[in-house]
């Protein structure tokens, strides 16, 4: 679940907890959240470093090391604690980052999807998986010519082609319903029978979106929370994501769910004709 605006809280976070921290020992508890390196290596590597800063890139978080960059994708309910070392484990802490200072950082996720890369910090841009992305909602190279070069031989649906993370990337489930309610577009439509108009819509209405919902910190819906003790306010704004049979705030019209490339989609039929 965790969207761009909810991997940027975290981030934000973060940055106030670790930052000039040195890393004194890591316990990788399920093995397969580490994606690259091999688990020793990733061990051998990260111990000693020192968390220079944090950034991200669509829903990459991005560590910055000495000589390294920790990459973690949060995918449906990581998250990140911060606690004593000497604190008991939850069933769902799958890594645990020591510090210098007898604290630790904790990678917690339910369903164990997330995935952590260690890679050199000269090739972190030229490398899986941040070379696959594609822009950000406020690259200025992000325009109606860029995008009808992506969807010009696009015939799925907007809705999934939306969260085509190479094209732009930070979009998920939950604000590619706004972005294509508040810009009058049906998720069924064919992406490459866009208009122009239609594409400068959603390049307008991705910045708006993702920009407020990360002044509002996020999303927090169901059993996703970014962080504890950070709970966003943007659910408090949806438009038509997870409001089937209420109305639409524009039209009164029922808001409806249909499957949009196996993706539960919300959308008012009548004012995205």
């Amino acid at each position: 679940m965790p969207e761009l605006p909810e991997v940027e809280t975290v981030k934000n976070a973060l940055k106030k907890r670790v930052l000039n921290l040195k890393i004194k020992d890591i316990n990788i508890i399920y093995k397969n959240i580490i994606e690259f390196p091999d688990v020793e290596t990733f061990k051998k590597n990260i111990i000693n470093q020192v968390i220079l800063d944090i950034s991200r890139k669509g829903k990459w978080l991005i560590f910055e090391l000495n000589d390294y960059c920790l990459l973690s994708h949060l995918r449906m309910e990581g998250k990140y604690n911060i606690k004593k070392i000497n604190d008991e484990y939850d069933k769902h802490e799958h890594v645990e980052i020591i510090f210098d200072n007898n604290v630790s950082l904790r990678y917690k996720d339910t369903r164990k999807f997330g995935r952590m890369y260690l890679i050199k910090k000269e090739e972190i841009y030229n490398t899986k998986p941040l070379n696959e992305l594609g822009l950000e909602p406020w690259d200025e190279n992000l325009n109606v010519k860029f995008l009808k070069q992506k969807y010009k031989n696009k015939k799925l649906p907007i809705k999934t082609v939306i969260l085509d993370q190479s094209i732009i990337t930070g979009i998920g489930n939950i604000y590619a319903d706004e972005i294509l309610f508040l810009s009058n577009i049906n998720p069924l439509k064919q992406t490459s029978k866009l208009t122009n108009k239609e594409m400068q819509k959603i390049i307008d209405n991705t910045k708006i979106t993702l920009q407020k919902a990360i002044e509002l910190g996020g999303t927090t819906i169901r059993s996703y929370t970014s962080e504890e003790g950070v709970h966003g306010r943007f659910q408090n704004e949806l438009l038509v994501h997870n409001k089937e049979n209420e109305l639409c705030p524009v039209c009164n019209n029922k808001i409806i769910k249909i499957k949009v490339g196996g993706r539960g989609t919300y959308y008012c039929p009548k004012c995205q004709k």
